[in-house]
């Protein structure tokens, strides 16, 4: 790896079944221990519980307005600046609870890996 700035094509992102918008700014082969994303979600969403297995996951919202939960009811509000931390294996899920939109980079250790993603529930 060599000194970079990445600056990532906002018309390469796109809608997931987790029923979220992504953007990935960082997920290669040649940076295996880490992945950065940054998602998206619509008023009113809640995302699809899912889990990832042997990734720790953190969400820095950076937008908007939300409620998280990890496998039960929604928890913890969350706002601008804040860090959520999920552990590898933990049930997740985000709602934007905000009249716009959700906004958070999701940062993967090691990379994002979609083989190690788990859709849990309808």
């Amino acid at each position: 790896m060599k000194p970079s700035i990445i600056r990532p094509d906002p018309a390469a992102s796109f809608f997931t079944a987790e029923r979220c918008r992504i953007l990935e700014l960082l997920n290669h082969a040649g940076s295996p221990g880490l992945s950065v994303a940054r998602a998206s979600v619509a008023p009113g969403v809640t995302t699809q519980l899912h889990r990832l297995h042997g990734i720790v996951e953190r969400y820095l919202i950076v937008e908007g307005c939300g409620r998280v939960g990890f496998g039960g009811p929604l928890e913890g509000e969350v706002g601008p600046g804040d860090l959520v931390l999920i552990p590898a294996g933990t049930p997740q899920q985000i709602r934007n609870v905000g009249e716009t939109e959700l906004v958070f980079y999701c940062i993967c250790t090691p990379r994002f890996r979609q083989e190690r993603y788990e859709r849990l529930g309808d």
